[in-house]
């Protein structure tokens, strides 16, 4: 349904009960059409055994340089997370391939727009209360890529099956 849509980068969170399996089938099925992520990793460890599966993207909440390290010698693109500019360009100098804002509802989307007025050079991704309604101000604001969770993929819909829903709310 998300492919459909033109959505190609796609997240499994690791404290998400299956989630290595799910990476795995995922990952399996649909190839290189679609780049598989693993999300919440807190460990080079957890990282190794998502990229093991097939994960092709590393998200972490928070920054961890270890983490990061990892990803990179394994070739899987990383985003940590980032709130402060400081958190920011640690990130960023630590091998990032974009930066997560987390949490970036609280804050809004000028706060993107105010971070990248002197940190235009590094991209940044905000998550965390993006929702349909505001995102198109995050992108606006100079957001290089938007995380949305529930709000682009509602439970209830993959539980009823009803997938070209799912695909008309990604458009």
């Amino acid at each position: 349904a998300l492919l459909d849509a033109g959505v190609d980068v796609v997240e499994v969170t690791l404290n998400t009960r299956g989630a290595l399996e799910m990476l795995g089938a995922i990952s399996r099925h649909f190839g290189d059409r679609l780049v598989v992520g693993a999300g919440t990793v807190m460990s080079p460890e957890a990282a190794d055994q998502a990229i093991a599966v097939g994960a092709r993207l590393i998200v972490c909440p928070h920054l961890d340089e270890a983490i990061v390290r990892r990803a990179v010698e394994r070739g899987v693109a990383v985003v940590p997370g980032g709130f402060t500019p400081t958190e920011i360009v640690r990130a960023w100098n630590a091998g990032a391939s974009f930066v997560k804002v987390f949490p970036a509802g609280p804050v809004g989307p000028r706060y993107i727009r105010d971070v990248l007025a002197p940190l235009n050079h590094i991209p940044l991704v905000p998550t965390g209360g993006v929702s349909l309604d505001n995102a198109t101000e995050f992108i606006r604001a100079g957001a290089a890529a938007l995380g949305l969770g529930s709000a682009l993929v509602d439970p209830k819909l993959v539980a009823a099956g009803r997938f070209a829903d799912l695909t008309r709310t990604a458009q």
